[in-house]
């Protein structure tokens, strides 16, 4: 069954705070093999013009896909998870990441197309510092499979 086109232009309430920690993002850094010393060396970010470390651009996608969550667990979107597949992730920073910040995400659905029998979601996650500045935006692209016919 395709997926409710009167979703698109749905917005999600914020999610809670999540608070990005020095070692969260020199782990992240690591796991995603960069050395970039200002993801783990304070001094060196702030020789850049940061105020503490900075994260790696893909950061976020840990909180901005938990924020997806919303709208992939509404019952009345019609998703099935199972049939599921990432099928594109990009960001628009308008600044870096840093240690210290407290980020909440709000998703809203910005497509929802059928190809070939798959529906293809776009959420669009709006991620906002403690004071409420935009610091960056997220699209995740979802592909849901179609069934497989008997």
């Amino acid at each position: 069954m395709a997926l409710d086109q009167s979703f698109v232009g749905r917005t999600y309430p914020p999610t809670e705070p999540y608070e990005v920690g020095r070692e969260k993002i020199r782990e992240f850094a690591e796991a995603v093999g960069d050395a970039n010393p200002a993801y783990t060396d304070a001094e060196a970010a702030k020789a850049l013009g940061h105020p503490d470390v900075i994260a790696p651009p893909t950061f976020v996608f840990a909180i901005t896909f938990k924020a997806a969550g919303q709208v992939v667990a509404d019952p009345r979107l019609g998703l099935d998870y199972s049939r599921v597949v990432h099928g594109d992730q990009k960001f628009a920073y308008v600044r870096p990441v840093r240690a210290g910040d407290r980020l909440t995400v709000t998703s809203t659905i910005e497509t929802i197309k059928s190809m070939a029998g798959n529906d293809i979601l776009d959420i669009r996650g709006e991620v906002h510092d403690q004071d409420g500045e935009h610091v960056v935006t997220a699209w995740t692209k979802l592909v849901a499979r179609a069934a497989e016919e008997a």
